[in-house]
């Protein structure tokens, strides 16, 4: 059986990716757009749509920190105990 933690923990990437791939997406419109527009384009939309994006990167980071204490908290560990490799 799959547990909830597992099924938490795939969703989450799912959505990193997600967001990555609309980052770079972005970059690649911003990149064509700015060049074909000039000073026509408009730079403060395409930073706060990349801020934006950034704040769920953000929230997609510290979700797996909060979900891998959760976790190791259940496994009876201590967050902070382990070693990162």
């Amino acid at each position: 059986m799959i547990s909830a933690e597992s099924e938490a923990r795939k969703a989450l990437n799912r959505l990193r990716r997600a967001v990555e791939k609309s980052e770079r997406e972005i970059e690649g419109l911003r990149a064509a757009l700015q060049h074909a527009e000039g000073e026509d384009f408009p730079v403060d939309e395409y930073d706060g749509i990349e801020a934006r994006l950034a704040e769920v990167r953000d929230f997609c980071d510290e979700e797996g920190r909060r979900l891998q204490e959760k976790i190791l908290h259940a496994g009876g560990l201590e967050p902070g105990r382990t070693r990162r490799g």
